[in-house]
């Protein structure tokens, strides 16, 4: 039985550590030396390791343990034990259908697998914790949590020095690290910000086998007044989908509540869509840019269905539809996409890039995104973007 007082006491030395100690080369190992030390017996932590990101895997670097058994020396990026540490960034593999270590019931005495994921801002590793026999869910899940999100804090904080690029970072953090894998469609996105802080968003709602939702929008001006509208726009959205209210309910709600901020500059342009399996595609478009369907030589415009948000306290705001036929492509951006200019102040232009999707539509949805997001920043000479920037590209496969 763990003793209460001891332990948050010691826990609590653990977390000023990683605040105090110097970073650099060995500094997630020293904590993990740390934790092995100080809650190895409470936690019934029998063995650690430390695995890196290298290129399409993580590969071992650290072994924290007495025994001598290493089940695996790489973790391959794709496996599903490693895409749900990666999800949730902490998990505990209590049922044997799924392993981070495979061979984990092969061996003599028991042991639970639970992995957390530690991120910087330029490398990530999983620290994988075998569980001995008498562990508890509650302090373990607690612990790992609190020393994931720690050592996190600390590394993305000793990488970022001034206030503007925490926000920017805090900003990153909502939107999604990774694309979803969603069956008969592909998907790709890009995001350039003209500052470190940016006005664009963009989110992926997943709704089980037969439907899943995107969005994308823009939040009027630049810099942190952006940023902040993004940050409200984006977990406003979040809240009413997670709810299930109605979309044209949920986009209406966010109205509301920008409306009531302080910001000098409170527009948010938004385009809401739910995408069925067999292609149906019901949107809400809020004075964005409208996203269009590319299917050979056609082109269908999502076009706006009411007005901005943030601009008056009620809108009036419908659902319109459209079909992704198999091989289709539905093109979803920012103005500063085709509004970029070359040096003769030409602007790329929305038809520019229709007549790029048509004579792309056979290629893959990244190798659209690649080559529509290239030509628009060449045709800008390469120079810095005057306007944040969002490309995403969602195409049905075909059956």
């Amino acid at each position: 039985m763990v003793d209460p007082k001891t332990f948050y006491r010691d826990f609590d030395d653990l977390l000023k550590r990683i605040t105090h100690d110097e970073t650099g080369e060995g500094f997630v190992c020293s904590i993990l030396e740390a934790v092995q030390d100080s809650f190895g017996e409470s936690l019934r932590i029998v063995s650690m390791r430390l695995y890196e990101e290298r290129g399409g895997e993580f590969v071992l670097i650290n072994k924290f343990s007495q025994n001598g058994r290493v089940l695996a020396k790489r973790l391959p990026r794709e496996s599903e034990a490693v895409q749900l540490v990666l999800k949730n960034g902490s998990y505990i593999f209590s049922e044997p259908q799924v392993s981070i270590d495979v061979g984990v019931s092969d061996q003599g005495e028991y042991a639970i697998p639970a992995a957390i994921l530690i991120r910087s801002p330029e490398q990530r590793w999983i620290a994988v914790f075998e569980l001995g026999a008498g562990w508890g869910r509650e302090e373990v899940t607690f612990s790992l949590n609190a020393i994931r999100t720690a050592l996190n804090f600390r590394l993305f904080s000793e990488a970022i020095k001034t206030e503007l690029e925490q926000a920017a970072q805090i900003q990153r953090s909502l939107l999604p690290g990774q694309v979803p894998k969603v069956r008969g469609y592909e998907m790709a996105v890009r995001y350039q910000p003209t500052e470190i802080v940016g006005g664009d968003l963009y989110d992926f709602f997943e709704m089980g086998d037969e439907m899943f939702g995107v969005c994308i929008g823009d939040a009027s001006g630049h810099g942190l007044p952006a940023a902040l509208l993004v940050r409200d726009s984006v977990i406003g959205l979040r809240m009413g989908i997670e709810r299930h209210l109605k979309m044209v309910h949920s986009l209406q709600k966010l109205n509301a509540v920008l409306c009531r901020s302080n910001y000098s500059s409170r527009f948010v342009s938004l385009f809401y869509c739910e995408i069925e399996r067999d292609g149906h595609l019901i949107y809400a478009n809020a004075g964005h840019p409208a996203p269009f369907v590319v299917k050979g030589n056609e082109v269908q415009d999502l076009n706006a269905t009411g007005l901005l948000l943030g601009a008056i306290p009620e809108i009036k705001l419908h659902r319109s539809f459209a079909n992704i036929t198999p091989g289709a492509v539905v093109v979803l951006y920012s103005d500063g996409m085709f509004e970029r200019e070359n040096e003769k102040e030409e602007a790329f232009t929305i038809q520019r890039m229709k007549d790029l999707v048509i004579a792309n539509q056979e290629k893959s949805a990244k190798e659209i995104l690649d080559v529509v997001f290239d030509t628009v920043e060449k045709f800008g000479n390469s120079d810095k973007w005057e306007d944040d920037s969002t490309l995403l590209i969602i195409k049905r496969l075909a059956e």
